[in-house]
């Protein structure tokens, strides 16, 4: 049976700002339902146009582009309670491709309704532009980290990033958490070679700052592994959720 808007375990976690009781029955109504999907699934293909929109109920997964020459670049990684399917709301199609890195619920909306959403909650949608000004904000991070970072300082970097977000949503026990990403993945998001990203992770393993291996990630010392990247560890801020 779908969740119920006002039983969404997602509102349990901290790094979520609450909503209402009239926000969460407008929701209800936006909503549609649920698709459970299996790892590797195609959510969203780029160049298309669904229907649909959707919040990542449970599982994990990745954005990407891929160039004319099959090459992938990996954009960020989709946590729960990422909004998935806007730039297709607002632009009529994808600019990129969404997978499944895990098995993954999702909570399903009609992207017919998108402009009925912005004319008749006006506070909803302010969360929702706040949703992609934060994606836009990343996104310069991350390049920045390709750009200027050494391939050590990257991958730690990345590495601090989705254990903080496995932290806020209650994913990481005891600094260890589910990693279903492949290292592909992690190459194709810093614009490394796979044997690079190996030899590097290797490199943080051997000073026991972090451990990535069977489907797991370790973080011995997250201050420390936040100093090799050259960042600074801040709270994270709490975020609307759709």
């Amino acid at each position: 049976m779908a969740t119920k808007c006002f039983n969404c375990p997602l509102q349990r976690s901290d790094v979520f700002i609450d909503l209402t009781k009239d926000e969460m029955r407008f929701m209800q109504n936006f909503k549609v339902g649920e698709l459970e999907v299996d790892a590797g699934t195609t959510l969203l293909m780029e160049g298309s146009n669904s229907p649909q929109l959707y919040t990542a109920l449970r599982g994990m997964g990745l954005r990407y582009k891929t160039l004319e020459n099959g090459n992938r670049q990996v954009t960020n990684f989709v946590f729960p309670g990422d909004f998935i399917g806007l730039q297709a709301g607002i632009m009529g199609e994808m600019q990129h491709s969404v997978e499944a890195s895990s098995s993954m619920t999702l909570c399903v909306f009609d992207r017919s309704e998108l402009w009925s959403f912005f004319r008749n909650s006006p506070e909803r949608a302010f969360d929702l532009t706040w949703m992609a000004a934060a994606e836009e904000h990343f996104l310069g991070e991350a390049l920045a980290s390709v750009g200027q970072r050494t391939a050590f300082e990257a991958i730690a970097w990345a590495l601090c990033k989705i254990m903080l977000r496995g932290q806020g949503l209650g994913l990481a026990k005891d600094r260890v958490m589910p990693m279903p990403f492949r290292q592909q993945d992690l190459a194709d998001a810093l614009g490394l070679s796979l044997v690079h990203t190996n030899k590097t992770l290797s490199k943080l393993r051997n000073r026991q700052l972090a451990n990535w291996g069977d489907d797991m990630l370790i973080v011995n010392d997250l201050g420390a592994l936040a100093d090799a990247a050259g960042m600074t560890l801040e709270p994270p801020m709490k975020r609307p959720i759709m």
